[in-house]
């Protein structure tokens, strides 16, 4: 049963400048996120736009956790998976969900991904 889905899209040069700032950086990104991106503004802008995808499948926004909270990787063939921590696991253990899906797809100058939260 679908219990949440969720969208975004944003500027990838708006990420850009953004991560230029360390502090913005290392508080929206976790050091595997980091070392993951190793620096490329499409992988971090399609990072942050899960983010906001899986917030908005809650149906809380990031209200009660961290953007930190919600960590983007990728798996072997590079498709995206979440692990979340803190506030975020606690609404998602909280509202009964069992499995997020994600996707991320990026232009030249956009990301957007698109969150389906499961139960």
């Amino acid at each position: 049963m679908i219990l949440g889905i969720g969208n975004d899209m944003i500027e990838i040069e708006r990420v850009k400048k953004a991560c230029e700032k360390q502090a913005f950086l290392v508080r929206c990104y976790t050091e595997k996120e980091i070392e993951l991106c190793a620096g490329k503004a499409a992988t971090l802008a399609g990072n942050f736009a899960v983010k906001e995808a899986v917030a908005k499948s809650f149906g809380t926004g990031f209200r009660g956790f961290e953007t930190k909270d919600i960590e983007v990787l990728r798996d072997e063939l590079g498709k995206p998976y979440v692990n979340l921590y803190g506030g975020a696991k606690e609404i998602y253990e909280k509202i009964g969900a069992t499995a997020i899906y994600v996707s991320i797809t990026d232009t030249k100058d956009h990301a957007a991904a698109m969150a389906v939260l499961e139960k």
